[in-house]
Parts: structure tokens; C-alpha cells; sequence
């Protein structure tokens, strides 16, 4: 009987799975594979917050394939090598896999094509609502501009949602890990314990959060997503990062809905397909400026640590990154401000920032949070790179009762209204009382160092 291979990378689902159902159809039966890839794992991408994460996520993939009567294949070593041992071992066929935009996921794509040769299938716009290179402008390789990518890309076409198969048999005498080993791995890997307040990975949850938003609070999104205290966002990234939720299918979902808020949501998954065609046409961008400005950035290593732990002065920067460590996840307004504050106040190398960031955050990918990290520096696609955010017109603005800070900065609990984004102007008793730390630097001065070393002023 006809064997095929689906190799799952960042695609851990059963619903909207085109690696999954091309292997159903190639074959009358498939091995479902999943690679701990030793590189990877030896990297120190693999922190605790993903490693936990992805151990949720692999062992709830594994129970919904058993429900189709299969089961997950987990096995370590290089990807290529385990592919193409694998097909030996079972006599398969094809061996699917989803297309990547990392440099890492290139790399792996091709031994993978070298291991494997015409046997090979890999797929596009799994990861992706629009495959990276789908949508250019005339004469080059990726937008460098969101909005006329934004028009290019909702003019796209775009593949059905696939419904999950109603079975997967696998071949019988399959060995791999079991799963507890691969939680055990993954840990070890991570080294440390995960964020207490880390979401539960996998599919499962993934559609159970995605039914609660889609059904009433999208349509709020647009009016209240900036809002800091009122955690209106989907909080799905995490989900769509390791494909346990299908951004075709949110796409599609959210379309439907139609509402403005609908739309709103639906642009931020553009961004996100934006990013990964531009990491895919200039992978060093996850390292290198995309766009030199000439910095010379100031990393002061006091103020960083300080930044790093949540002790900047700065109530509204310092509330952000304790979301972070305590949840492995912060709200998209607050990942501007706290980087605005790295980069444009501090005037610290955004590659100090994005390393923090992808040490903590369960959703970090080197598309969107070294692009959206250079974005804030002016190093990457923002037309408006001298940008400042002023962490304290920041707050005011989107944290205006201050109910943001109180919840995440517990030594200010107790000052009342919009004053707790101003602790500094507090009489100096009630300020000693409260323990909290005087600001990193004039709040007054909060571009100086960055204009200054632009060039921007004399």
C-alpha cells in the first residue's frame, strides 16, 4: 500500500492542513512527522516559553490524529536525514512539507530537496495567508512598503480552507519518542522554567479562543486594540505562530464577520504575511539592518538591565516587560513602546531588544519580531524611522486611568488615577514609601540621545 510522509515544522494542526491532506492523497496511508531538530534545540531559540508550548502543542496534535485513528512520529536528529531514513524505513513515497522564510527553514529545505529529491513536495501559503514572492512589485523580489503591499496582497489569490481528513492511518511498526521524552527534551533545551502566566499550546485551545473572538469581540478591535488595560486584542499570535490556528482560515473567518473591526484584525495578519516576504527575500535582515542609518548605539549595560527587569522609572515601559516575563506575552501597543524606549531613548542596539524578546515571547519568529523590532529602530520598513514614542504621551494616551500599570507594576497599586504614570512628582516621603526606582533618564530628555545621535540635531 502507498506510504507518504507529512513533515510538520510550523504547522501543527488538523483543520486547514494542505501538508497533511496532499500526503492523505498521495497515499492510502501517511506517517505524521515532527523532527526535534538537534540545531535548533542547541541554538537557544528553544526557550522555555516555546519549548513548553510546543510540548502542549505536539501532544494535542497527536491526540487529535488518533482520533483519526494515526498518531504523531516524533524523532530527533537533522530534518533531512530523519526524512529520508524514515521514507527508506517505510517504502513512502513523498514526504511533504510547508514552506519557511528563515534562513534556518531555507537551509532545512534545501537538504531536505538533497536527501530526498523529486520525492520532495513543499508547500506554499500553509504558514502564510499569501506565500512569500506571490505578490511584488514589478522588477524586484518583496514590497519594502506595507500599504501598496496591503493592495497587491488583498488582491491575491488564495486557496480554500481545507477541511481536517476523517482519517489518517499509519503504517504499522512506526517508531518514535514518546511524548513525554519530547516534553522531557524540550525542557532541558529551554533551560528554566516557562512564564506562570504561559498560555496552553495547541489546536484545541487555539479554536476555542479563535470561537470567542470571532463570534463578538473582533468587532470591536479597531476601536479598542490600542487599549493597554482593556486586553481587547485576540492574544492568538502565539497560536498562529506555531500553526495551530491556520491564517487562511482566520483570514477567511474574519471576512466573514465582516465588520470593521474584522478588517482591522484582518490587516494585522497582512503585516504579518508582510514581514515574512520581506525576511524571505533578505533573510540577514533578522540580523542586519535592513536599512543602515549609521548608528551608534549607546547600550548603557545598567539602564538595559533595567529595562530588561521592568525597573526603568518609566511605570508604562516597566509595566510591559513584567507582562512579558510573567505571561510570554505582551500587548502589541506596549512591544512598541518598550522598544521605542530600548531604541529611541536609551538608544540601545534594537538586537539587545529583539534577543530579550525572543528569550521571553512564545509567538517570537524571526520574521515578525526582528522586523517589527527594526521597524520601531528605523532600520527596517517604517517610512518613519526619527519616530519617537513618548512613553508618557504613550500611556496617557492609551492607558489614560493608569488600570494598565497598577495591574503589572504592584509597587504603584496604591497611587490613584492618571499620577501613577508619574510617580517622579510624588512628594519624595510617598515616593521612598513605594519603593519604586527614579527614572533611567530625564523624562523630559526621552529623544535626546537619539536625535543627537542620528544627527538629527546639533
Amino acid at each position: 500500500m502507498p506510504v507518504s510522509i507529512a513533515l510538520f515544522t510550523s504547522d501543527l494542526r488538523v483543520h486547514d492542513q494542505p501538508v497533511l491532506r496532499a500526503a492523505l492523497d498521495d497515499a492510502d496511508r501517511v506517517v505524521p512527522l515532527f523532527v526535534l531538530d538537534d540545531a535548533v534545540l542547541a541554538s537557544g531559540f528553544t526557550a522555555p516559553n516555546r519549548a513548553a508550548f510546543l510540548a502542549d502543542s505536539l501532544e494535542d496534535l497527536d491526540a487529535s490524529l488518533r482520533d483519526l485513528g494515526g498518531r504523531l512520529v516524533v524523532r530527533r536528529g537533522d530534518p533531512a536525514r530523519v526524512a529520508a531514513e524514515l521514507a527508506a524505513e517505510t517504502g513512502a513515497d513523498t514526504v511533504h512539507v510547508a514552506s519557511g522564510v528563515s534562513r534556518h527553514a531555507q537551509r532545512r529545505e534545501d537538504r531536505l530537496r538533497e536527501a530526498l529529491g523529486g520525492r520532495l513536495r513543499v508547500h506554499d501559503a500553509v504558514v502564510t495567508v499569501v506565500a512569500p514572492g506571490a505578490a511584488v512589485p514589478a522588477g524586484k523580489d518583496h514590497f519594502a512598503v506595507f500599504t501598496p503591499y496591503l493592495r497587491r496582497w488583498e488582491a491575491a489569490a488564495r486557496r480554500e480552507v481545507l477541511d481536517p481528513p476523517h482519517r489518517a492511518a499509519v503504517p504499522e511498526g512506526v517508531r518514535g519518542e514518546s511524548l513525554a521524552d519530547v516534553r522531557a527534551a524540550l525542557a532541558k533545551a529551554g533551560g528554566g522554567e516557562p512564564s506562570p502566566g504561559l498560555p496552553r499550546g495547541g489546536e484545541t485551545e487555539a479554536r476555542r479562543r479563535w470561537d470567542a473572538w470571532v463570534s463578538g469581540p473582533v468587532a470591536a478591535y479597531e476601536d479598542r486594540r490600542d487599549e493597554l488595560a482593556g486586553d481587547a486584542t485576540s492574544r492568538l499570535s502565539p497560536y498562529l505562530h506555531f500553526g495551530c490556528l491556520s491564517a487562511t482560515e482566520a483570514v477567511r473567518g474574519a471576512g466573514a464577520e465582516g465588520s470593521v473591526g474584522a478588517e482591522s484584525f484582518v490587516r494585522q495578519l497582512a503585516w504579518r504575511d508582510f514581514h515574512h516576504q520581506v525576511l524571505a527575500a533578505r533573510p540577514g535582515a533578522a540580523s542586519a539592518d535592513y536599512r543602515p542609518r549609521g548608528d551608534a548605539w549607546e547600550a548603557d549595560a545598567r539602564e538595559v538591565a533595567a529595562w530588561r527587569e521592568g525597573r526603568t522609572g518609566f511605570p508604562v515601559v516597566d509595566a510591559g516587560m513584567r507582562q512579558l516575563a510573567h505571561e510570554g506575552w505582551m500587548h502589541n501597543r506596549a512591544r512598541l513602546l518598550t522598544a521605542s524606549f530600548l531604541t529611541k531613548t536609551l538608544y540601545a542596539d534594537w538586537r539587545l531588544g529583539a534577543a530579550h524578546f525572543l528569550h521571553l515571547l512564545v509567538d517570537g519568529d524571526m520574521a515578525n519580531n526582528q522586523l517589527n523590532w527594526q521597524w520601531v529602530a528605523g532600520t527596517g520598513t517604517d517610512t518613519r524611522p526619527n519616530r519617537v514614542l513618548n512613553p508618557l504621551v504613550q500611556a496617557k494616551r492609551f492607558d489614560p486611568r493608569g488600570d494598565y500599570v497598577r495591574r503589572w507594576v504592584p509597587e504603584l497599586a496604591g497611587v490613584e488615577g492618571a499620577a501613577v504614570h508619574e510617580p517622579w512628582r510624588l512628594p519624595r516621603s510617598r515616593r521612598e514609601q513605594l519603593g519604586y526606582p527614579a527614572p533611567v533618564v530625564d523624562p523630559g530628555a526621552v529623544g535626546e540621545r537619539f536625535r543627537r545621535g542620528r544627527g538629527l540635531e546639533p
